[in-house]
């Protein structure tokens, strides 16, 4: 109980040192809650709206992707009216209804303008039907009646202002469908984002399907009394048995399914993110041990009067390490607290990429505190271990003597040593990554080099700080005099200290430098590949809500000033190579011009003999794998068609990043061998200029997609432009995510001189008695806090780029052999290091100037 009182006590006295570590174990613990109630409520929503739209049985073509749609055809896979009337006289059915769904589809108004999500949330159009009435209802006007008539959901009409009467146009690959708005129908539970649009079912299966009498899926209904598992039994047994052409799912199957598949798409984000908070925790953990290093340092009189008076090791120990438990406590239930309001801000963020989330849906499991406070409590405790453990040492004798905690040279150069020999393994194996033939092979050097270089830096901190601060010192505080001298001494009084404070910001620098260095390059690399494969002077890509359809493809053949337009499609088909081995792939449906479109190296043959009658390509890697040499003979079976002889006419090189493996073939060939709806629309196009008129064919190809605004026009500036942006922007997501453990680290810079100058506070009276100014003290506590920060910078920016560099050799291996440095990047970071280290000397420089001389030198 005295132990606790004790512990009480100090953390009282010391609240306002402990501020700053509470901040940084909040921060920590906000970024993990915050990420597990984000991801609790997505996965609340889609439960809920799962939940509302899926029947007792649905039942859908075996041969249908996850979203319905068949493979690359823009259009969904059917099955027959017939086989809704054979449902329907199944045992225990209460009702069966065909219903039509697609999400390769684009809605605009009257002015061109889309009304969905430009990326995230699907556009759904489909038939209105009764089971629509679980998820939905009418609010205003009446579902459509005829093929002029458009059902909106409400979420869309707000967003876009739509009412009653206006027009909207559904684009298809089947067609346009032009439509006035009859009614208005809103969600029962969250709308996660999707735009839907409803007609009569007739106008359906005829816009979206391309003929009458088929539907997408049935949705299946039970009698009373009949279960979800019975009832799909009956149901597969009026179709024909369990091996039929058809998929059948109960409500919890579909849920499950769709659950899956958001749950696949929200890992990737749910563990990049708990990633950073780890490194946030990483970084407070310098700070917090730090902040009880010096405590300990200056509470050692006190602790050795406890010692004199019977307090034992274990309990001066103990003592120490309640506080870290205090700290802890008070820090993760702050930061449960916070990290609620970051999921409430991740949400905002999510609904303006269109992903609609309501905070009705917030979902906070019992589990999110439980994690929080424990992870909290666990790092702050163990990082005051090693303080603790030095506290318990101090003698009492040795501590009435002399204030400080005693010194271990041996442990010292026993730390100096392992740190060399980690830092020196971890370069090894970045070497060795360099060296390595095969990405896999190479990602476990580079994995492994990270990890030893980061640890055995972080150990040899001491000694580094004692080399590199004098160095940066020379360069940038030799110029403010004695001042300046003072600051680089008081940075190389204690060099634990300005290595552990160093490495709090070390670590998120190197991050951002690795990520730079290898940003950088993979734009420039896909930019020398552009240059050197890409002859067409513009690309066609297709939407988010799928390919190219043939109204979109037919204005840009019209369009003027245009030499040739180049189709290319990807048709999914069973490869049996002359060894007896049949795979899955898929063939590059093109016209001939794209040999000029695109130039690709062979090794082999001639490219473009392969778009000849019964002809096409393959890599060299798959050549290699089959023993395939120009003039043999492949079977290609096309999926949905006939199955073909094609001769090899040519062997691609795949030493680029551009099209690499790409199997081609003539869309005139592969159109020979399936029917014409199996023909899939385009993924892309590419069209040449007429010499001389690329200005014009640029604006005219422009002009022919303006009533399509799901497809872009580029020339390749605004293709490298797009990659660069791309890029950028998930970079400065990252370098978002990463701010937070910068953060952390300045807070301990702040952390470690505000306790630098409680420490030094009778030094600080002599100094001033025998004449140095406020203004001279203010500029040395921020100059040493300045040295301290590009000490960090230093260190992480070198580790960083030697991390980075390695990287970009294993990217090499997957054809991006471009090296870029970006030193404008880099030499901004390390410039913003010395401005964080300014704002960082702020508050403790300002209250060092205010202290009392003569209350100075009285302090003990």
């Amino acid at each position: 109980m005295t132990v606790v009182k004790t512990s009480l006590r100090n953390f009282v006295a010391h609240k306002g040192r402990m501020a700053l570590s509470a901040v940084a174990v909040l921060l920590s613990v906000a970024f993990v809650c915050g990420t597990l109630v984000f991801t609790d409520t997505v996965n609340t929503t889609f439960d809920k709206l799962f939940a509302s739209t899926a029947a007792d049985v649905t039942v859908s073509p075996e041969s249908a992707g996850s979203d319905g749609q068949g493979p690359r055809t823009g259009r969904p896979e059917t099955l027959p009216a017939s086989a809704v009337r054979q449902v329907a006289k199944a045992d225990g059915v209460k009702s069966a209804e065909g219903a039509v769904a697609s999400t390769s589809v684009t809605v605009v108004n009257g002015d061109n303008k889309r009304m969905g999500s430009d990326d995230g949330a699907p556009t759904v159009a489909g038939n209105w039907t009764r089971g629509d009435l679980k998820s939905m209802e009418i609010t205003s006007g009446h579902a459509p009646r005829g093929p002029t008539e458009v059902m909106v959901d409400a979420d869309t009409a707000d967003k876009h202002g739509l009412s009653l009467g206006d027009e909207l146009r559904t684009i298809a690959v089947t067609g346009d469908i032009s439509a006035r708005i009859s009614g208005i129908a809103s969600f029962k539970v969250t709308n996660p984002g999707a735009t839907v649009v409803y007609f009569d079912t007739a106008t359906s299966q005829r816009k979206l399907l391309g003929k009458p009498d088929v539907y997408t899926h049935i949705a299946v209904t039970a009698e009373q009394g009949v279960s979800d598992k019975r009832l799909k039994q009956h149901v597969a047994g009026a179709l024909g048995g369990a091996d039929g052409p058809y998929k059948l799912q109960t409500a919890k199957e579909t849920a499950d399914s769709g659950r899956e598949e958001i749950g696949s798409m929200l890992d990737v984000m749910k563990y990049a993110m708990l990633g950073f908070a780890g490194i946030a925790f990483l970084v407070g953990i310098f700070l917090i041990v730090n902040t009880f290093s010096m405590l300990v340092a200056q509470r050692t009189r006190e602790i050795g009067l406890m010692r004199a008076i019977g307090s034992s090791r274990r309990q001066i120990n103990r003592s120490v390490l309640v506080e870290a438990l205090l700290l802890g406590t008070f820090g993760s239930i702050l930061g449960v607290g916070a990290g609620v309001g970051l999921a409430v801000g991740l949400m905002q963020l999510m609904g303006a990429v269109g992903l609609e989330l309501s905070t009705e849906d917030l979902t906070v499991a019992w589990t999110t505190p439980a994690v929080g406070l424990a992870l909290g409590i666990v790092v702050t405790v163990v990082a005051a271990y090693i303080p603790a453990r030095r506290a318990g040492k101090v003698s009492p004798m040795a501590a009435l003597r002399d204030a400080g905690t005693p010194a271990d040279g041996r442990a010292g150069w026993i730390r100096a040593g392992l740190g060399l020999a980690l830092s020196g393994a971890g370069g090894t194996l970045l070497y060795l990554t360099t060296r390595a033939d095969k990405a896999s092979e190479g990602s476990l050097f580079l994995g492994g080099g990270v990890v030893l270089t980061l640890i055995g830096f972080i150990v040899v901190g001491p000694l580094l700080a004692g080399v590199v601060v004098r160095a940066i010192s020379a360069v940038v505080l030799r110029m403010f005099g004695p001042v300046g001298r003072m600051a680089e001494r008081n940075a190389l009084r204690n060099p634990r200290r300005t290595g552990a404070t160093g490495a709090a910001l070390m670590i998120g620098l190197a991050l951002v430098a690795c990520l730079s260095v290898v940003g950088s390059s993979m734009v420039a690399s896909a930019t020398e590949e552009l240059d050197k494969s890409v002859g067409a002077d513009f690309i066609i890509q297709s939407g988010p809500s799928g390919p190219i359809v043939p109204g979109a493809e037919k204005a840009l053949r019209a369009a003027p000033d245009i030499e040739h337009v180049t189709s290319y499609k990807m048709i999914e088909v069973e490869l049996t190579s002359p060894d007896g081995k049949t795979e899955t792939e898929e063939l590059a449906a093109a016209d001939p011009t794209y040999a000029e479109d695109l130039r690709r190296e062979t090794v082999a043959g001639e490219l473009g003999a392969a778009y000849g009658k019964n002809a096409m390509s393959v890599g060299d890697d798959y050549a290699n794998r089959h023993g395939i040499r120009v003039g043999d003979t492949m079977t290609v079976a096309f999926k949905g068609g006939e199955t073909a002889k094609l001769r090899i006419a040519a062997i691609t090189s795949d030493e680029t990043n551009v099209d690499k493996g790409a199997m081609y073939t003539n869309v005139t060939t592969a159109a020979q061998y399936l029917p014409a709806d199996r023909v899939p629309p385009n993924l892309i196009m590419f069209a040449k200029a007429v010499d001389g008129k690329e200005d014009a064919a640029y604006a005219g190809l422009k002009d022919a997609l303006a009533a399509y605004p799901q497809f872009t026009v580029q020339n390749q500036t605004d293709f490298k432009q797009d990659l660069k942006d791309e890029v950028g922007q998930l970079l400065n997501i990252v370098y978002g995510l990463l701010a937070l453990a910068i953060i952390v680290a300045v807070l301990g810079v702040v952390n470690t001189l505000a306790l630098s100058v409680v420490e030094r506070t009778r030094e600080i009276g002599l100094m001033r008695a025998i004449g140095l100014s406020r203004r001279q003290l203010r500029r040395m506590i921020r100059l040493e806090s300045v040295v301290i920060a590009l000490f960090g910078a230093l260190l992480g920016l070198g580790l960083g780029m030697g991390w980075g560099t390695s990287a970009q050799k294993l990217l090499a291996l997957e054809g991006l052999g471009v090296l870029e440095i970006p030193w404008t990047t880099i030499v901004a970071v390390f410039v913003a290091s010395a401005f964080v280290g300014l704002l960082a000397a702020l508050v403790p420089a300002f209250r060092a100037g205010r202290m009392n001389v003569l209350d100075a030198i009285a302090t003990e």
